[in-house]
C-alpha cells in the first residue's frame, strides 16, 4: 500500500494550490481527480465565461456608441466565439496535470472512495495518508420536475456549438443572469423564469431589479412567480409548463443552484459528517475526522463559493497541516460580481448610519461611453468610515476592488480625498461618491 503525507481529492484551483504548497514544503503529496484537471473554473466556469463576456462587453460599447462613431452593430458570432473560447479551455486539463507531475506531485485518475478514516481506494488500489483534503467542488443541480432529463446545465450552455434562436433559463441567480446576458448578445430571444420575484437574493434588491430592467431594455424577458412543473418535449421544441403558464423554446437551461460533490466519496466510512451544503467543518476547516480537511465549494459554510476563496482556504489548510498556524481561519472581505450587462458588484454591509445612493450615469466616467445606467451605493458607519458598497455599471468589477481595500483600511471620506488616483477613471471618482 502506497502511503503519502497528504492526499488531495480534487484537482481544481483549491486542490492544486494546496498540493503545490505542501509539495513545495517537502511533503509527499498525491492528487486524485475523476474528471478534468484544473477544475470547474478554468474548464467550464469563470474563465470560459469571462471569454464570452469579453465579446459581450465589446458589443455593448459599440451599441452604446451607435450613431456616435459606430453604425450598424452585429450580434456576437457564437460559433466563432466558442472556437476562441476553446483555445483557452482545451489545454487546461493536460497542462494542469503536467504541471503537478513536473512539481513532483503524484497524480491519480479515477473515482476515489474512502475505505477507512485514513485510506482511500481508487481503481481498486488503496492509498493511505496522514491527512486528506477534500476539494471536490460542486456540480449543477436539476429541478426535480417531470421531464427534468430535458434540462441542460450551465456546463452544456458553455459547450454549445450553435446558439439556438430561443433560450429559456430557469433561475435568477448570478449564473442565470450571466448566461442570459451572453445569449442575448448573440441575437437569441432569451427568457428567464423564476419561482418568486426576488432575483439575485444575495444582492441589494433595488440594484438587482435595476439590472433586470437594463436587461429587459436589451430584449430579455423575465417571468417571475412561475413555479415550473414540467419540461416537455414537442418535436424540436421544449415546453416549460407551470400553472396557467407555458413557454416554448429551443433549449431550457437549469440554473437553479449547485450541489456539493460528496455523494460518491463514501465519507461515512471515514467518519466525515456532511449536510446538504457539503462537508461540515470547524473553524480550522477540519471535518468531524480531524485528519480530513475540506476547502472550496464543497465546504458547508456561508463563505461565497468563489475561486479566490478556495485558493485562500488552500493556503490556510496547508499552513495548518505544516503546523505553521494554530489560529482559526479568518477570511478577508469578499467582493462578488454578476457579469451582466451592466455588471453588478457588492461587498460587505448594506446598512449603516448613512447610505449614499447616487445615479452617476451622467458623470464623465460613464457618459463618455454613453452607458445607459450607472449607480453607486456607499454605506458608512457612525465614524464616517466606508463599510459597504453596491455598484451597477460597466466599471463595477474593477471599482469594487478599490472599495474593498478602502473598507479594509477603514477609510473615511477625508482619507479618500487625500489620495491621487489616475484620471479620468472610475477610481478617481471615489472622493465624490461619499
Amino acid at each position: 500500500m502506497e502511503k503519502f503525507d497528504t492526499i488531495i481529492i480534487g484537482a481544481g484551483p483549491g486542490g492544486l494550490a494546496a498540493a503545490y504548497d505542501l509539495s513545495g514544503a517537502g511533503q509527499n503529496v498525491a492528487v486524485i481527480e475523476n474528471n478534468l484537471w484544473g477544475g470547474t473554473c478554468p474548464n467550464r466556469g469563470c474563465d470560459p465565461k469571462k471569454v464570452l463576456i469579453g465579446a459581450v462587453e465589446a458589443r455593448d460599447r459599440m451599441v452604446q456608441l451607435q450613431g456616435k462613431g459606430f453604425g450598424d452593430v452585429p450580434y456576437v458570432n457564437w460559433t466563432d466565439l466558442e472556437k476562441f473560447k476553446e483555445t483557452f479551455t482545451d489545454p487546461v486539463s493536460d497542462s494542469s496535470k503536467k504541471g503537478a507531475i513536473d512539481a513532483g506531485i503524484t497524480t491519480i485518475d479515477g473515482e476515489p472512495k474512502f475505505v477507512s478514516d485514513k485510506e482511500v481506494s481508487v481503481n481498486e488500489v488503496t492509498y493511505q495518508a496522514d491527512h486528506f483534503i477534500i476539494a471536490t467542488g460542486q456540480r449543477p443541480s436539476y429541478l426535480d420536475v417531470r421531464g427534468k432529463e430535458n434540462l441542460l446545465s450551465s456546463t452544456d450552455f458553455l459547450s454549445l456549438k450553435q446558439m439556438p434562436k430561443e433560450v429559456t433559463i430557469i433561475g435568477a441567480g448570478y449564473i442565470a443572469f450571466e448566461l442570459a446576458t451572453i445569449a442575448n448578445a448573440t441575437g437569441a430571444k432569451v427568457h428567464v423564469v423564476h419561482h418568486n420575484d426576488h432575483p439575485l437574493k444575495a444582492f441589494n434588491e433595488k440594484y438587482a431589479l435595476e439590472l433586470v430592467k437594463q436587461l429587459e431594455n436589451k430584449g430579455v424577458e423575465f417571468h417571475f412567480n412561475i413555479d415550473t412543473k414540467e419540461i416537455a418535449k414537442s418535436g424540436d421544441k421544449f415546453i416549460l409548463k407551470a400553472d396557467n403558464f407555458e413557454l416554448s423554446s429551443d433549449i431550457v437551461i437549469g440554473a437553479t443552484g449547485r450541489i456539493p460533490n460528496v455523494d460518491y466519496l463514501d465519507l461515512d466510512k471515514a467518519g466525515v459528517k456532511v449536510d446538504r451544503h457539503g462537508v461540515v467543518v470547524n473553524k480550522q476547516l477540519q471535518s468531524s475526522n480531524e485528519r480530513i480537511f475540506a476547502i472550496g465549494d464543497v465546504v458547508s459554510t456561508k463563505a461565497p463559493k468563489l475561486t479566490p476563496v478556495a485558493g485562500f482556504e488552500a493556503s490556510y489548510v496547508s499552513d495548518v497541516i505544516l503546523q505553521k498556524t494554530t489560529s482559526d481561519i479568518k477570511l478577508p472581505l469578499i467582493p462578488t460580481v454578476v457579469y451582466g450587462s451592466p455588471k453588478l458588484a457588492q461587498v460587505s454591509e448594506q446598512t449603516g448610519s448613512k447610505v449614499v445612493d447616487q445615479d452617476v450615469t451622467k458623470w464623465f466616467t460613464y457618459s463618455h461611453t454613453n452607458e445607459p445606467k450607472a449607480k453607486v451605493r456607499i454605506v458608512l458607519n457612525d465614524q464616517s468610515q466606508i463599510i459597504g458598497a453596491t455598484l451597477l455599471s460597466n466599471e463595477a468589477d474593477s471599482l469594487i476592488n478599490l472599495l474593498t481595500k478602502a473598507i479594509e483600511q477603514k477609510m473615511t471620506h477625508e482619507d479618500v480625498t487625500k489620495e491621487i488616483l489616475a484620471y479620468p477613471t472610475a477610481g478617481s471618482d471615489l472622493e465624490y461618491l461619499i
